[in-house]
């Protein structure tokens, strides 16, 4: 089963929110998911976003492949450089 982080469009016409959710692949883009891990306002800025930064990690490590716009969200939060760290350190320590 091949696991996304990507965005769900949430809110009203012309106001979108989006929640941040690991789902799989072949599921529609409002359907079904897995877990959510946040939330992002388009209307506020991109720090404002909310990620639980250990579910993110976690599903990283799993081998969830995160969206473009995921992509941009984590490296401002500063997640994709942890996630980097951690796979620096694993190497490590074999």
């Amino acid at each position: 089963m091949a696991v996304k982080i990507r965005l769900t469009r949430m809110g009203r016409h012309k106001d979108p929110f989006f929640r941040i959710v690991v789902a799989d692949s072949r599921v529609a883009r409002d359907g079904r998911f897995i877990e959510q891990i946040g939330y992002y306002d388009p209307s506020k800025s991109l720090e404002e976003a909310v990620i639980n930064e250990e579910l993110a990690l976690k599903w990283l490590a799993e081998g969830a492949t995160p969206s473009d716009t995921i992509k941009t969200l984590f490296t401002k939060k500063g997640i994709m450089q942890k996630f980097s760290e951690t796979k620096i350190k694993a190497k490590g320590s074999k």
